[in-house]
């Protein structure tokens, strides 16, 4: 009776393990590309955003300002602040910190009147280089057709993407839209966020690293300026 309960046991055992086995997802040779997503799903302020600030007890100093290319706002009760890179809740109580010198116990709303619209950026070997509005999800490819597509001295099998990691490093993803075009296959497509960078070089680019400063964008947009 023992040794039946036993084999019982270990025949369950045996049963419950293969049956979690082919549950698991085995990982593809092929994953599709990925970059880091945002990691802050609330909005930060950038320059350019409206605010509506509101004192409920001294209505007075109710001011609309606008975020100066600096990232700073001139407040009356606070002076020169600056709320670029915040949350609409960490601005909010940057600013009844400052007001509480002058003020008892302020209460203060904060309204996002105007803020920026999502886009992305395409750049260099595309018909009609550009900044373009995000207004539905857009993937690589679909980036720079709207940029006009490819001109003949695009480098199709090596289309960078940046994307912001912080305000000084942007992650970098090679993609080759090359097979895409001939194939329709759509693994090695990427679907953007905003603020994404899709620059296509010239035939004779060679090599990019993985993370680059924001400041050394600036040499690689240069086709935005023409």
């Amino acid at each position: 009776m023992i040794y039946r309960k036993l084999l019982l046991c270990v025949c369950l055992c045996l049963s419950a393990s293969a049956f979690l086995k082919a549950q698991t997802v085995q990982p593809t040779e092929k994953q599709p590309p990925q970059l880091t997503a945002p990691s802050e799903a609330r909005y930060r302020l950038v320059p350019g955003d409206v605010l509506d600030v509101v004192y409920r007890y001294t209505p007075e100093f109710n001011q609309t300002v606008t975020l100066h290319p600096d990232g700073y706002v001139g407040l009356e009760i606070v002076g020169d602040l600056k709320l670029s890179g915040l949350t609409l809740e960490e601005a909010r109580k940057n600013i009844v910190e400052k007001a509480t010198v002058r003020l008892k116990d302020p209460e203060i709303t904060l309204l996002l009147k105007e803020f920026q619209k999502p886009y992305f950026v395409v750049s260099g070997e595309v018909v009609q280089p550009g900044r373009f509005e995000m207004r539905e999800s857009v993937t690589a490819l679909q980036a720079v057709m709207t940029a006009g597509g490819f001109k003949d001295t695009a480098k199709m099998s090596q289309i960078i993407v940046f994307r912001k990691i912080n305000n000084e490093f942007a992650e970098v993803k090679m993609l080759n839209l090359k097979g895409i075009k001939k194939s329709s296959d759509l693994e090695n497509d990427l679907t953007l966020v905003a603020g994404d960078i899709v620059l296509v070089p010239r035939n004779n680019f060679s090599k990019i690293e993985k993370f680059v400063r924001l400041t050394s964008l600036t040499t690689l947009l240069n086709p935005l300026r023409r």
